[in-house]
């Protein structure tokens, strides 16, 4: 048996999330897997603001001081997890660091996409004494995929399973995993479904005077009305008719922008607002499914918005007669899928197997994902 840390930090800025996974055997499936810790350390709101900042101004000062500040910060998550589980570093094979998107784009025909992610993974080596594999998303970007969903493939590792599932992500972005079932020949399918709470967080903090940061158990998307005519302004983005392999960020449905949304529908009441882009969210993910080529059993939610009740309940039934159910039925906390994903991707790169899902990213074939740092 071997042990592995996974850490990412999403595009709902929230904090640093740490998932130490273990696995036994060599081959490119592990024989077995079980989390043995998973821990969020929450950012402050400074450092939301910093990385904010540096997406927004994208000066080099900015980026270059993130960049060392977010791997001290990756660094001492990684030791106060180990220690909670009674664990050292050397105790640990790896660990897979996401990092923080600053800047993601997609390619644009024959144009390459390009990606930026912060922390600085010789810092989080010499901070946690453990070899780092990091910058997983550049390699696939630079044989002309998406660089995402890169969780696609660490879904196919883990979830795959005698009926066909949809794994269905709301973090800051949503995204959507599409797994045949495990004796089908059928190729499974994975992309960017559009905003998840991205932009409902986004409006709460700015409609409460940065007293909230999310729509609590959707309290106030459930006592809105929503406005079809400022969700068409929306739901007019050209990203949401595009066919996959796609992705999507921070970039596309900024904090600029939906201040802009915002300020023309100054009408609305904060209730109608947050209802409307609770909405966005279910409506475009549900849309989204209708690119996948086969029909799922069931679809498995996780992330943040999992947790919004509003949300998962709206979704149910735009997804009609479909079942919707909490990842947690197949076996892992739904808000650690995605540190998980990076502990496995670190581990797939030790062993030498490419994870780059080409047919989820549209990258010109199988590569081997991330930069290995030592310890």
């Amino acid at each position: 048996m071997t042990m592995w840390v996974g850490v990412m930090s999403g595009t709902s800025l929230d904090g640093i999330d740490v998932a130490i996974v273990e696995t036994e055997g060599g081959r490119e499936r592990p024989r077995n897997w079980r989390v043995v810790a998973f821990r969020t350390e929450p950012y402050e709101a400074a450092t939301r603001r910093d990385i904010e900042a540096a997406i927004i101004s994208g000066s080099a000062a900015s980026i270059c001081s993130l960049d060392f500040e977010l791997g001290a910060r990756i660094g001492a998550a990684v030791l106060r997890t180990l220690a909670s589980a009674s664990l050292g570093p050397g105790d640990i094979e790896a660990i897979g660091s996401h990092g923080q998107t600053v800047w993601h784009e997609p390619p644009t025909g024959a144009r390459r996409g390009a990606t930026l992610q912060l922390g600085q993974a010789a810092v989080i080596a010499e901070a946690a004494s453990c070899e780092v594999v990091s910058d997983f998303r550049v390699r696939d970007m630079a044989a002309g995929g998406e660089g995402a969903p890169l969780t696609a493939y660490t879904d196919w590792l883990l979830f795959r399973g005698d009926e066909p599932r949809a794994i269905q992500n709301i973090g800051g972005i949503g995204n959507v995993t599409a797994l045949p079932a495990a004796s089908s020949e059928d190729p499974p399918q994975a992309y960017d479904t559009g905003p998840g709470v991205v932009l409902i967080d986004g409006a709460v903090e700015r409609l409460t005077g940065g007293a909230s940061r999310f729509d609590l158990d959707g309290g106030l998307a459930r006592r809105g009305v929503v406005s079809e005519a400022a969700l068409s302004e929306w739901l007019a983005d050209p990203f949401f008719s595009q066919p996959p392999p796609r992705s999507t960020g921070r970039e596309r449905f900024s904090r600029a922008r939906l201040l802009k949304w915002l300020d023309r529908h100054a009408a609305l009441s904060p209730e109608d607002a947050v209802a409307t882009l609770t909405e966005l969210t279910a409506r475009t993910i549900a849309d989204a499914h209708g690119w996948l080529e086969g029909r799922p059993a069931a679809c498995y939610l996780c992330g943040g918005g999992a947790r919004n009740p509003v949300l998962a309940a709206r979704l149910e039934r735009l997804l009609s007669p479909l079942p919707v159910r909490d990842l947690s039925v197949l076996g892992l906390d739904p808000d650690a899928r995605e540190a998980v994903a990076f502990a496995l991707l670190a581990r797939q790169h030790v062993l030498g197997f490419p994870a780059n899902a080409p047919w989820a990213t549209g990258a010109d074939g199988p590569r081997l994902l991330g930069a290995r740092t030592p310890a």
